[in-house]
């Protein structure tokens, strides 16, 4: 798959993955209004300083690890001859994004298991982000969402294969960056926009049908690599 496949891929698994990220991640997104007055809880417009530094230190954290995993990519493609390496990286990412349409459809959960492999990282960071809580500065904010990046979740993970797949420290962010930015419209959750995005996501079909599309992408990328 080209670059831009790739990243249009990434960007719209976010999208329709974002209904599962308010599943994990909304206890984190209400602590933002902890410690804050009443008046400014009740107003969408007083939080949007701090959901939007909540939302961009995430994103940060994504493209960090997108380029960390990006720039190990790089490292494999040097210890092997570099046909094979880039085989074997397109691969394993064709095959993610398979596992990962069946996730995102409702039809095979097996991503799940790799959600239970990043809790020990998880349990030792949470501990940190207390420091920062309550939220009242954006610079908390953004500290917190760089700390929410790394929660274990599956669309994440499958997201990271991709990105190691890219053989790039570049690539691997940009990869990372367009899957956060897809999460946007429901994680962001004000205005209409994300209301709407929330309940089309939620729809049983609308979610198979992304799932069908990852699938295609997947099945798409192993049909180049072998054909």
């Amino acid at each position: 798959m080209n670059p831009l496949g790739i990243y249009l891929t990434a960007l719209l698994v976010g999208l329709l993955g974002g209904v599962h990220c308010l599943t994990m991640c909304g206890g984190l997104v209400s602590s933002l209004t902890l410690g804050l007055d009443a008046r400014t809880r009740r107003d969408p417009w007083r939080l949007l300083p701090l959901q939007l530094g909540y939302n961009l230190g995430r994103i940060l954290g994504y493209g960090f690890g997108g380029a960390l995993v990006g720039g190990l990519g790089a490292v494999l493609l040097q210890l092997d001859t570099l046909q094979i390496a880039q085989r074997a990286l397109y691969g394993l990412a064709a095959v993610m994004m398979i596992l990962l349409g069946l996730y995102l459809g409702g039809w095979w959960r097996i991503l799940r298991l790799t959600e239970r492999l990043g809790l020990g990282l998880w349990r030792r960071l949470e501990p940190l982000t207390r420091r920062w809580l309550p939220v009242r500065r954006v610079t908390q904010a953004i500290t917190i969402g760089f700390f929410w990046a790394w929660i274990p979740c599956g669309l994440v993970y499958s997201m990271l294969i991709t990105a190691l797949s890219t053989g790039s420290v570049g690539r691997g962010a940009l990869v990372m960056i367009a899957f956060g930015v897809g999460t946007l419209p429901n994680l962001l959750g004000i205005g209409l926009l994300a209301g709407a995005a929330a309940r089309l996501a939620e729809q049983p079909r609308v979610r198979q049908s992304a799932g069908l599309i990852v699938i295609a992408c997947g099945v798409y990328g192993l049909w180049q690599l072998f054909s």
